[in-house]
């Protein structure tokens, strides 16, 4: 919950129902913007119609985003995609973004070959975010774990949407000896919006429409 009208609102600090329900390994996510509109179209570009040239744009809207957790010393880990799959897309996009990102970030190093993707994993666009934390377990492991001891470690990817995918990286690197895990993605496919005890979800003031409600999600959390 990182945006002005949540601070307006007094609820900094308050945590999103899937992050009460099941606590992840990293301390903070921040991101740009709302996965809708250009921005979601020029991650669409990146992404799936392999115009590279828009990484450099989008890296300083990433870096823009980094800059609200104030590091100073941390390792950068771009989320690795499957061999197989990068090698049919020609590059990682987080890779790039990451890379773009880290030309305005003095102070914070690139060590993406840190963590890798043992397997590819069922997409996740239909599965829930229980289904998701499933999917994803195993999908990735430390390769060097020394690299990492006892330092921060800033894990980059494009898109947050629940969180699956940076809870199951997080947890690794944690367990690798990462001492914090940060995650900083360009998008965010969740609304801000805040859990009441009634099962709802309502859009803050200012956002949406007031007052708008939504269903929690089938694993108790919300969406």
């Amino acid at each position: 919950m990182e945006s002005e009208r949540f601070f307006a609102q007094s609820l900094y600090g308050v945590r999103c129902g899937e992050c009460r329900l099941a606590p992840p390994t990293f301390l903070r996510a921040v991101a740009y913007g709302l996965y809708a509109d250009e921005l979601r179209e020029m991650v669409h570009l990146l992404k799936y119609e392999r115009v590279a040239s828009v990484a450099p744009v989008l890296g300083r809207m990433l870096a823009t985003a980094v800059q609200d957790l104030g590091l100073t010393d941390a390792l950068v880990v771009a989320v690795p995609l499957f061999p197989a799959k990068q090698r049919v897309r020609g590059y990682n996009q987080a890779v790039l973004l990451a890379n773009e990102a880290l030309r305005r970030l003095p102070g914070l190093i690139a060590a993406h070959k840190v963590l890798h993707r043992t397997r590819d994993t069922e997409s996740q666009f239909a599965l829930t975010p229980r289904m998701r934390r499933r999917n994803l377990r195993g999908a990735f492991v430390v390769a060097d774990a020394r690299r990492i001891a006892g330092r921060e470690v800033l894990l980059v990817d494009d898109i947050y949407t629940t969180g699956a995918t940076a809870r199951e990286c997080a947890r690794v690197l944690v367990a690798a000896g990462a001492a914090k895990v940060w995650v900083a993605t360009l998008a965010r496919a969740q609304k801000e919006s805040v859990g009441f005890w009634d099962g709802t979800v309502r859009s803050p003031v200012g956002f949406g429409q007031a007052g708008q409600t939504a269903t929690s999600s089938d694993d108790g959390g919300f969406f």
